[in-house]
């Protein structure tokens, strides 16, 4: 089977003239995978918004092709994109609600304008969504009598009502506190976990993908700065944005070395430990087996979603010949390491 469900080939969008002027969207080549939650994360500006809203085709792309299924989406007609829409549901920023309908009724309100569901079978389905999102007991409330957190529940069950294969979130969690934006998270895992669904998500919080998603794409000017594993991008990140990012959230990636240099004589050394290995004493080992101490300047630890990490900025003391007995350590513990100052 293929684990591509969303391929995006070349993409540009122009909203001024002439198309010499700068593109919103240049030259944009992604692949998502089936059953992934794959996130796009960027400052305000960056084009994040509109790159997701091409997804649906709430937004024409200039040039290039997105494919979803193996099919290019931008030769749709009027009748294939109602298709599109009803297997892409789409999360807001604002909820997007119809305050005049109750609980139920905005959740059904698609399946309605779908036009091929009878009411026991709208129900019916209506039902499985409010036990999905926990909200049973509010399927007769309006959207002016719950709280941020519920109407985004809410939002989330509409989205949801047609079975799509593709979730989309347009920041989704930016306009909830904390508390709240962590249970909307938890239970887009959950739905991610039971339905099997892809999720395509974009955000300006680096939480919320570390959180979340698999894979992230780094949007900065309309271009893609760096994409892979949340991971990688994260732990070892290359563009600037990226860097610029996880230093305003406290992550050692991202960090301003300068300072740390100055008052360092020896190598500097930022080593980072993932999964089990964040848990393995190496550096105590490494002082034992080569008679060589480290001075440890800065550390974090934390999880990318279901996995442990830690990062570690060393000093090696000694001699200046120190250095390729530690990093021989390293490599047999196949501990990352890079070599900073």
């Amino acid at each position: 089977m293929e684990t591509t469900v969303i391929r995006i080939e070349a993409l540009t969008k122009h909203y001024s003239t002439p198309a010499t002027a700068k593109p919103a969207l240049d030259d944009i080549n992604l692949h998502i995978k089936r059953g992934e939650i794959f996130g796009i994360i960027g400052r305000s500006g960056a084009g994040k918004s509109t790159l997701i809203r091409t997804l649906n085709l709430l937004e024409r792309p200039s040039s290039g092709r997105i494919l979803i299924e193996g099919e290019d989406i931008t030769r749709y007609d009027d009748s294939g994109l109602a298709a599109l829409r009803r297997r892409t549901g789409m999360i807001f920023q604002h909820f997007n609600l119809l305050n005049s309908k109750s609980v139920a009724d905005n959740i059904a309100f698609p399946l309605k304008l779908a036009g091929n569901h009878d009411r026991t079978a709208i129900r019916r389905r209506v039902d499985e969504l409010l036990e999905l999102v926990g909200l049973g007991a509010l399927r007769d409330s309006y959207p002016h009598r719950l709280s941020g957190g519920q109407k985004q529940r809410v939002g989330i069950a509409r989205a949801l009502s047609n079975s799509p294969s593709v979730l989309l979130s347009d920041e989704a969690t930016s306009a909830l506190d904390p508390e709240t934006t962590q249970s909307i998270l938890e239970l887009l895992a959950s739905i991610n976990r039971q339905l099997g669904l892809t999720i395509v998500l974009i955000t300006h919080e680096m939480q919320v993908i570390r959180s979340l998603c698999d894979r992230v794409a780094v949007i900065d000017g309309g271009r893609i700065a760096e994409s892979g594993a949340v991971s990688d991008v994260f732990l070892h990140p290359r563009h600037a944005v990226t860097q610029s990012l996880l230093a305003e959230t406290g992550g050692m990636a991202g960090a301003d070395l300068a300072a740390v240099r100055l008052q360092a004589t020896g190598p500097l050394l930022r080593l980072t430990f993932v999964g089990a290995a964040t848990y393995q004493p190496v550096l105590s080992i490494a002082t034992r087996e080569t008679g060589i101490d480290f001075n440890i300047l800065q550390g974090s630890i934390g999880r990318i979603k279901d996995t442990p990490y830690g990062q570690l900025l060393v000093e090696v003391m000694g001699t200046p010949g120190a250095l390729p007995a530690v990093t021989a350590q390293l490599d047999r513990y196949q501990i990352h390491y890079e070599v900073v100052a």
